[in-house]
């Protein structure tokens, strides 16, 4: 367990349950059903982890003058001249399998640079606007993980719709268990249509 009294510590822990509960929505689902677009803009469950990996790449990566091993394993830059949208689903010569375990192999590459650097170590986000480009490492750990855990919650509500698998995360839901949803649902139905 690490020591979340330790600042580095605690921003690496948070951001690895974020990944972790990440990959966990995507457990059990076919290849259909994690592709398969969840709402009216296409947002899927397997895009949301495309679109996490390459964010921490690019934050964990060219930020700190580091790059990824593999990069033609990632979305280019100019891809998303011709779809801004290029990070949000999988292609069909990409997998779930294969993209859940490039975010595992991201995730290795990101902790390198939060193991190596120090917490106030300079980096620039050569896409964020002139004049606010030059950043620390503790301001990319925060800013990814409250990214991550945005996406998390878009997976969430995905995921509950598609199945009823609610929860924080595997080992521990948060949820009440043996409660009556449907009977909860229908009370705050009720209530909400005491108003206009």
């Amino acid at each position: 367990m690490a020591d979340l009294d330790d600042p580095k510590a605690a921003l690496h822990h948070y951001l690895q349950a974020t990944r972790d509960d990440l990959i966990w929505k995507l457990d059990g689902l076919s290849e259909r059903e994690a592709r398969l677009p969840r709402t009216a803009t296409g947002n899927n469950l397997l895009g949301v982890l495309k679109h996490c990996l390459n964010v921490e790449a690019g934050y964990f990566g060219p930020t700190f003058g580091r790059e990824f091993p593999t990069p033609e394993e990632l979305v280019p830059m100019q891809a998303f001249e011709e779809d801004p949208q290029a990070d949000w689903y999988a292609r069909e010569d990409e997998t779930k399998d294969g993209l859940i375990d490039l975010y595992r192999r991201v995730g290795v590459f990101a902790d390198q640079t939060i193991e190596q650097l120090p917490l106030d170590a300079p980096g620039r986000v050569s896409w964020w606007r002139p004049g606010g480009q030059v950043v620390t490492l503790r301001r990319i750990i925060v800013h990814v993980t409250c990214d991550l855990a945005r996406h998390a919650g878009h997976a969430d509500i995905m995921r509950e719709q598609h199945d009823s698998a609610i929860g924080l995360r595997r080992e521990n839901t948060n949820v009440p268990h043996d409660y009556d949803w449907p009977v909860y649902v229908t009370k705050l139905t009720k209530l909400a249509d005491r108003f206009e």
